[in-house]
């Protein structure tokens, strides 16, 4: 079902929101306004909005001057370019130094499609995770979307907020209560639980649907930030059904499903299966086309899902 708005709007709108509330924000993109459809923004608020071209390190860079003058600094571009094309400067010029930068990184792993392999980052959060105090918003409703944007305003340290620009089901209500650090049960159940993050949310939900029609009772969870990880509600959910299945639209190498085993592991040892991309570079196709070559989709968690139950 087409969502009341796409990301891409919402982004737009919550700009000119946070701009029109605090004229400290600004908002900084690498030549991609387009795939927002940011372009007015530029041109009404052009004190606030800066394009700064294909050159995403300076970018970061003019960022982290903007944070030192007193600016509270939004930037944007495809996910590769936002933190492994400038993975240094996070580290040393944000992390490192204490700034405070919110990096939108847009096309998330296999929403980039069409741009293929080289666009198709799926190494994003395993990056950031490694940076420390860092905080990972894997965005999986438009809604959620604008309301990480403005939550994360006054957040200190690096902000990575991972999204889709468009395609996104609709999953929570414009009256919605989000917490950083915080993850948010849609279902509830008792066989298994399911932890998706980002457009794999959805997908757990649909996943839900066809196990309980063959009579397994699934809890869906949407993690909501990766880092921090909700650890209360992980442990809860491993204490009251037989086991865990992640699923994510990244590597699992260090992403979502590399999180929740890190922790159970030494805390309450729990069956865990992953679902998400096995250590693999991206390719050119449509969405259903490389959830199929990827295994993101609902039968892939139905079929782990099982395995969980019949363990």
């Amino acid at each position: 079902m087409k969502p009341e708005k796409e990301v891409f709007e919402v982004i737009g709108d919550t700009f000119r929101e946070l701009i029109e509330a605090d004229p400290r924000v600004v908002y900084i993109d690498a030549d991609l306004m387009g795939s927002l459809k940011t372009q007015n923004l530029w041109s009404e608020y052009p004190q606030n909005v800066f394009n700064t071209g294909i050159q995403e390190a300076n970018m970061i860079g003019l960022a982290c001057g903007l944070y030192l003058n007193g600016f509270k600094p939004y930037v944007h571009t495809f996910t590769p370019f936002a933190t492994r094309r400038v993975f240094d400067q996070l580290a040393v010029s944000v992390a490192y130094a204490h700034k405070s930068v919110r990096v939108i990184g847009s096309d998330a792993g296999i929403m980039a499609t069409h741009n293929g392999g080289t666009h198709m980052c799926f190494e994003d959060v395993a990056m950031v995770r490694a940076l420390p105090e860092s905080c990972i918003v894997d965005v999986s409703d438009p809604i959620m979307c604008g309301a990480f944007m403005k939550l994360t305003k006054e957040r200190p340290g690096l902000t990575y907020i991972r999204t889709p620009r468009r395609d996104l089901k609709d999953i929570y209500t414009r009256d919605t209560n989000f917490q950083i650090g915080k993850a948010k049960i849609l279902r509830d159940g008792q066989d298994v639980t399911l932890i998706g993050s980002g457009i794999m949310v959805s997908t757990c939900l649909e996943a839900a649907e066809v196990l309980a029609n063959e009579g397994i009772s699934a809890k869906v969870v949407d993690i909501i930030t990766i880092k921090p990880l909700d650890e209360e509600l992980i442990l809860q959910c491993a204490q009251t059904t037989k086991g865990i299945v992640t699923a994510e639209n990244a590597n699992i190498i260090g992403g979502l499903g590399s999180a929740v085993c890190e922790y159970l592991s030494a805390i309450y040892p729990t069956k865990v299966l992953r679902v998400g991309v096995e250590d693999q570079f991206g390719r050119v196709g449509v969405e259903a086309f490389l959830r199929q070559s990827y295994g993101l989709t609902v039968e892939n968690i139905v079929d782990k899902a099982k395995c969980i139950n019949e363990m």
